[in-house]
């Protein structure tokens, strides 16, 4: 348990910030949800204001514990390679130096040889809300082949999302490069100092309010198919970052399926089936 001393006046979450930077701010945001850090006896919320001259506690000694086991369902695996049909709310990495979330990162740590870190084995990543397929490596030499085939876009892949409203015209290119949110800097969006940015996208069907979209990602942007459909106004539907309001449990896109070639040369798709609420959310 360590004390942390303030001079003055200043909310409770930077202060532990400033005091632990080696901690990423989710992961010190999971201290004030435990009741681990206080005032007193009084368990302190990340907003609170603490008086100058006040003396905090923090026990961070919960984020130093190793992940917890995490099972994750398998489509794939060889010698060198590992593909994942990752859950919705599962982390592809962990957030922050020591974020010990459990994670597709922590998964891949028994099966990985020849590799330190974090985020050993991860050859691309895709966001806590999305689910789908996203493929693993147990070594270096295949570590280096897969990103060099995302980097020279070598690679295929699908996404399947429920948006709002009805896009038209039913199939074409979102072709609009995105940029960092300076004024929310863990976003992104549409802007003239932008990455180019291209987003192929397909209407398979259409309800009274929302439509099933097939999406191929010619550029890997981050949050690219998200700020993309928000753009043309029609967010995918669940998004809390670039959506109005929320529909359902979950953020409804879904990757699908990812073209790629293998140590070997063998070209595979692998394919995680679509969760059965994409249909009934129509």
């Amino acid at each position: 348990m360590d004390e942390i001393v303030q001079q003055a006046k200043t909310r409770a979450d930077v202060l532990l910030a400033a005091a632990y930077p080696e901690y990423s701010r989710a992961a010190l945001a999971r201290l004030f949800d435990a009741g681990k850090v206080k005032l007193g006896d009084k368990e302190l919320k990340s907003g609170d204001k603490i008086p100058a001259e006040s003396t905090l506690t923090a026990d961070v000694s919960v984020l130093q514990r190793p992940p917890e086991a995490i099972d994750l369902p398998i489509l794939y695996e060889d010698d060198n390679c590992v593909v994942i049909n990752k859950p919705v709310g599962v982390l592809t990495h962990a957030m922050g130096k020591h974020g010990n979330e459990p994670s597709v990162a922590s998964f891949l740590r028994s099966k990985v040889t020849g590799l330190d870190g974090d985020r050993a084995g991860i050859v691309h990543r895709l966001d806590r809300p999305t689910s789908g397929v996203i493929i693993g490596a147990k070594n270096q030499a295949t570590l280096s082949m897969l990103q060099k085939q995302f980097s020279l876009r070598k690679t295929k892949k699908t996404y399947i999302a429920v948006v709002r409203g009805h896009l038209s015209p039913t199939e074409a290119v979102i072709d609009m490069p995105i940029e960092r949110n300076p004024k929310a800097p863990s976003t992104f969006r549409v802007g003239p100092n932008g990455k180019p940015s291209k987003t192929h996208y397909k209407v398979l069907e259409e309800g009274e309010k929302y439509s099933l979209v097939e999406l191929k990602p010619e550029t890997g942007r981050t949050h690219q198919l998200r700020v993309h459909l928000a753009k043309v106004g029609h967010p995918i539907i669940g998004d809390p970052l670039y959506g109005k309001g929320k529909y359902g449990d979950r953020l409804y896109l879904h990757a699908l399926s990812l073209e790629i070639t293998v140590p070997g040369g063998e070209r595979k798709t692998f394919t995680a089936p679509l969760p059965d609420e994409f249909e009934k959310s129509l």
